[in-house]
């Protein structure tokens, strides 16, 4: 049996974003959206989510390109004077790996991030990262001890078949190899402690290689060459202009991410295949 979750990042982080969650959830095949809680959209996106009880939100944790939940003081090693985190992941990787100073703020950073959230009246069913910086090993560490403290069942495993997307897109190529590496060792260290904890995943994740470029034809694709069991594919949609999300993200495909969770072609394609579309709690949409 073929299973899918359909999730958008980034939620909070603009209107044009929120618009488009709300939108993928009313009229499309969305399932989730994951939260960035020092996000300046993120009282709007609180909104949306209350009055959408069925839309499950997940943590999208932020620990560079964004804003911190707590201030300069608190964490003084993480974030400038504005509260931004760096912006250049390998970089800040390297710092959350070998300064081993940095790993108490980076906890109550993650705490502060999920308690936000919570506190806000909205349970987290989920977490993922910006950039994945949740597989981070240090970062990972400190989400297995929190994890099960605030009832959090399931969590991104980013693992995706390398192959089958270059049937598809041939762009990229070593870019793809080299995340195939990085976030397979990433995810082949992570799985059996997620196991232990009794955390469930995906079998598979879609959305890594061709992040920001999930359009109709790539997912119909896909959908094809799916793999039995649970697979989640994430999407980074969004509704334009939007000064936040084109100053961040300018080579995105916004808008044709928010067709291709729309579209009815891909709505009969899925009901043809008769492949389920679920969230984490497994409450089936269509």
């Amino acid at each position: 049996m073929k299973r899918i979750i359909i999730t958008s990042d980034d939620f909070g982080l603009s209107p044009g974003v929120n618009l488009a969650v709300e939108k993928g959830w009313r009229e499309g095949i969305l399932t989730c959206a994951s939260i960035m809680p020092g996000a300046a959209a993120f009282d709007e996106a609180l909104l949306i989510a209350r009055r959408n009880p069925g839309l499950q939100i997940g943590l999208h944790l932020t620990l560079l390109q964004g804003r911190s939940v707590l201030t300069r003081k608190e964490i003084p090693g993480l974030v400038d004077a504005a509260g931004n985190f760096r912006d250049n992941p390998v970089a800040s990787g390297m710092r959350y790996f070998f300064d081993r100073g940095l790993y108490c703020q980076l906890k109550r950073e993650i705490e502060a991030q999920i308690e936000k959230v919570v506190d806000a009246g909205i349970p987290l069913s989920h977490i993922d990262g910006h950039l994945n910086i949740h597989l981070h090993p240090t970062i990972f560490r400190i989400l297995a001890e929190l994890m099960p403290q605030y009832g959090i069942k399931s969590f991104r495993l980013s693992q995706e078949r390398l192959s089958q997307n270059l049937k598809f897109d041939r762009e990229r190529r070593l870019g793809k190899t080299v995340e195939r590496i990085i976030f397979g060792t990433l995810a082949d260290r992570t799985g059996p402690e997620l196991d232990n904890l009794g955390i469930s995943y995906a079998e598979e994740v879609k959305g890594l290689f061709n992040s920001g470029r999930m359009t109709e034809a790539y997912i119909l694709n896909i959908i094809d060459n799916l793999s039995d069991g649970l697979t989640e594919i994430y999407f980074h949609p969004g509704v334009l202009p939007d000064a936040e999300i084109s100053r961040r993200m300018p080579d995105y495909r916004h808008e044709m991410e928010l067709a291709a969770i729309t579209s009815s072609t891909v709505k009969s394609k899925l009901k043809q295949l008769q492949i389920t579309v679920q969230n984490y709690r497994g409450e089936v949409k269509c």
